[in-house]
């Protein structure tokens, strides 16, 4: 089987057939980074371009060693080192991207719909790394992965989101994926961080976190989107942490053998006390290891390969 599709665009354009292919792939991947030399030849002569509009660590690192374990070659662009601010137009910018002819083009951008638009002007495969407050598809792959390699199933799990879901792309492509694969959602966060009508999502909301997380397989936190939002929505960090952190008394509410997720990067004391961080419950490193994983096998699927 392979990826039908020319780029990555969403969660919501993935069939759970999609989504298997993508994560039995990912975990082939898992065992070159446990090599001593972590690199194998699949994609030699390829040639991938990550253009990061947007800070990031993990997802940009992450796409670029990837990309260097497969054997192709990688180009970083940033805002500040690119011509955007010599007044270049993202158009004009990608158009001159394709005239290199790379293979892949990873885009990171504040703009929601950016990959969508140039997926519809270049030829290239296009992979979302996150836009705006739309989707983050790898990162919600990832998180899809590490519970399946933790749990062995994804259907049937009571997952809990917490936090920030308005404003987080994390929250929306987990939704769209923990739902189309089985899942049972819940959502919780203060009424000003919750969408009008997200429960047409297919998700069970809650505004307090204790009982969002009662009985729940795991517990996602998210980080508090504050480059995202127009005014102050909450009193102050110290009223957030008292009624949503994440900590070693409302934890117990959850199953004895929940896992606990965040996406990064962590804000410690305000959505997740530090001992919880660093528990045995928490997975949130194994998270950024499958992200090596899941992006070497998009890079290889998008450009031909089978599973």
């Amino acid at each position: 089987m392979r990826l039908t599709k020319k780029d990555l665009l969403g969660i919501q354009d993935l069939s759970v057939d999609e989504i298997n292919l993508i994560l039995d792939t990912a975990e082939s991947f898992i065992e070159v980074s446990t090599r001593e030399i972590k690199k194998v030849p699949t994609l030699r002569g390829k040639t991938i371009i990550n253009l990061f509009m947007e800070p990031s660590t993990r997802t940009r690192t992450s796409f670029e060693i990837a990309g260097k374990r497969l054997g192709a070659d990688t180009v970083n662009i940033s805002a500040t080192t690119s011509s955007v601010v010599k007044g270049e137009t993202l158009i004009d910018m990608a158009r001159n991207l394709e005239a290199m002819n790379p293979d892949v083009i990873v885009i990171r951008h504040n703009a929601s719909g950016a990959p969508h638009m140039l997926a519809k002007l270049v030829k290239q495969s296009i992979i979302n790394a996150g836009d705006g407050a739309h989707e983050h598809p790898t990162q919600a792959l990832l998180d899809m992965m590490t519970i399946k390699a933790r749990k062995g199933r994804i259907a049937g799990l009571r997952v809990a989101i917490i936090g920030d879901i308005a404003h987080s792309r994390v929250a929306r492509s987990n939704i769209y994926g923990l739902t189309r694969m089985g899942a049972q959602v819940t959502v919780a966060g203060p009424a000003t961080m919750l969408p009008r009508q997200i429960e047409q999502m297919g998700v069970t909301v809650h505004q307090h976190l204790e009982e969002a997380i009662k009985d729940v397989d795991i517990i996602m936190m998210l980080r508090i989107q504050t480059e995202r939002e127009q005014q102050n929505i909450f009193p102050s960090l110290r009223e957030y942490s008292r009624c949503f952190c994440l900590n070693r008394k409302n934890i117990r509410l959850a199953k004895d053998d929940a896992l606990v997720m965040h996406p990064g990067p962590i804000n410690r004391g305000v959505e997740i006390a530090p001992d919880i961080a660093d528990g045995p419950a928490s997975v949130i490193l194994e998270q950024v290891t499958n992200g090596v994983a899941v992006r070497m096998a998009l890079l290889y699927l998008l450009t031909g390969g089978k599973s």
